[in-house]
Formats: C-alpha cells, structure tokens, sequence
C-alpha cells in the first residue's frame, strides 16, 4: 500500500532483567487505515523483533492488545494511525497491572477480582437442571434489554487501567467487577441478588467509586462501567428500605415435542432433464479411477 508518511513510535518498554522502563523509538512507514497493532507488528517483523506486545483476533473482539496510547488506554488494533493526528506515537503498558515484557501486562489480579463477585448465573434451588442443563431459561427481548449493554464488555481492562481508585486501593473491586456484578443482578435468570450485593456493599466495593468516569470514556465498547456502580449503589439502597428482597429466576422453557420416529428426509427431485443420468455418469467414472 501507498504509504500517506513516516509516524515514530516512542515505545515505553519495561525490561524485567533490570527492572526499569526504557524508552526506543522507530520510525514506521504509514499507509491508510493501518492501525497501532499494524505498526507494532511492522517494528517487530522489520526493526526489532525483541518487541513484546500482545495480540489476537485484530478486530476489536478479544480486547488483549489494550495499551496506552498518547495517554489513554485504547484497543491497538482498533486505533487507526492517521486518527491520532499526530507525528509522534507515545506507547506505554497498561497501568495497574504487574509489568511483564515491555507492553506486556499480567491480568492476574483484574480476573481474581471479577472471580470474587461470581461472574455466573446463581440459582438458589440447586436444582438439578442447574447442574445439568437440558434447556434454557425463558426470556423476554425487555428483559434482554436490562443488562445487554453490559454483556459487550470484553474484559481488556482498559477501564481497570484508566480508574484512579484502582491506582491507589490494591483492594478496590475496580469497574469491570463491579459492572459485570450488575450485568448479573439485571439478569433475570439469575437469582443471586442479595449474594452480590453483600459482596459489593463496601469500601473497596462500589462505594470506593469516586466518581472519575474514566472508566467509561475508556471503554472500547460503550459499555459505561460507571453507570453500572450508580445502579449497584441504588439496588442497595433499595435492598436497605426494603423495597427489594431475594428474587425468583426465569423458569425453565416448555420442552420439545416428543418426535417417536426419525423422518427420513429424501433428497430433492432432479429439475435439469438429464442431469440425473449425467451424476451418475461421472460416480462411475470416479469409481474406476485407480
């Protein structure tokens, strides 16, 4: 492709052998609607291949190859260059995550903290179709509605990167736990409502949230993790005047008709006079090749 100029990528790499950062830069051939991973990837295959970065689908769908770019954490397969209006790319690991390799992060402590609100479908029954599953829940497109805009995320931990509060309280929840605890309770399928809001009732739950909104402009998606932490702060509200007690999940949906006998399903008439003769003209020809 028919390069538009030369953009430098400032790359702030992290060096476990000596335990700092360091700073390289390189100079990459831009061409229209190459994106920051394209240009990573061109460094690595050209310039350096010691880089370490991540990466996978490349089209905004498994959120890995979040970093900092010029400041801000985005997805770098879903930034485009030339967008950036810029000479000059700064790029950075993601923050509040353990260094690993340059702009490698461990992700470790952000899903220990998404473990801990139970990011599942609680039903209290025990029953065995729980465990056993044979059909699903029943399900209105309302009741879809409730929690669909909190299903995109993609847990990239943009938002994780980019909140305050999770820089500062290495016990704090952080956005996407608490988000992904409201996905749950809008559920209604699920019935762990008072389970998850025990969990989130607490300084370091959804009441150390102070508000920043970083966590929203961050998302890749819309997913707006700072809406969810209001919501949780009204449910418990609700849970404490009583208003809201423990709730009974979707029930199960009717089973299928019993079919005795298998239908033998024939398959169609030929349309094209001759063609069925000229099938089996070539199955026989076929049938003779050694």
């Amino acid at each position: 492709m028919e390069t538009v100029k030369n953009v430098k990528f400032r790359i702030k790499r992290w060096i476990p052998e000596e335990g700092r950062f360091r700073v390289d830069t390189f100079e990459v051939p831009v061409f229209k609607g190459m994106t920051v991973l394209e240009g990573l990837i061109y460094i690595k295959e050209n310039l350096d291949p010691s880089l370490a970065f991540r990466r996978s689908c490349r089209m905004a769908t498994c959120g890995i190859c979040g970093i900092i770019i010029n400041g801000k954490p985005m997805l770098a397969c879903a930034t485009q260059i030339l967008h950036l209006n810029s000479d000059v790319l700064t790029l950075e690991p993601l923050k509040n995550l353990p260094l690993v390799k340059d702009l490698v992060v461990d992700h470790t402590p952000f899903f220990e903290k998404q473990r801990e609100i139970k990011p599942y479908i609680i039903r209290e029954g025990g029953e065995e179709e729980y465990w056993n599953p044979s059909r699903e829940y029943l399900q209105t497109p309302e009741e879809v509605e409730e929690y669909l805009q909190f299903s995109y995320c993609l847990t990239c931990a943009l938002c994780y990167s980019a909140c305050p509060i999770t820089g500062t309280n290495p016990n704090y929840l952080g956005p996407q736990a608490l988000m992904n605890a409201y996905r749950f309770i809008a559920d209604s399928r699920d019935e762990g409502l008072l389970i998850r809001l025990d969990i989130v009732d607490s300084p370091d739950g959804c009441w150390g949230c102070h508000l920043a909104g970083s966590c929203s402009d961050a998302c890749p998606k819309g997913v707006d993790p700072a809406l969810a932490i209001q919501l949780l702060r009204r449910k418990i509200i609700e849970r404490d005047l009583g208003y809201i007690k423990a709730v009974k999940g979707a029930p199960l949906a009717p089973p299928l008709p019993y079919v005795e006998e298998a239908k033998e399903v024939k398959p169609p008439k030929f349309t094209v006079r001759g063609a069925q003769k000229k099938i089996k003209e070539i199955m026989e020809k076929f049938v003779e090749q050694p």
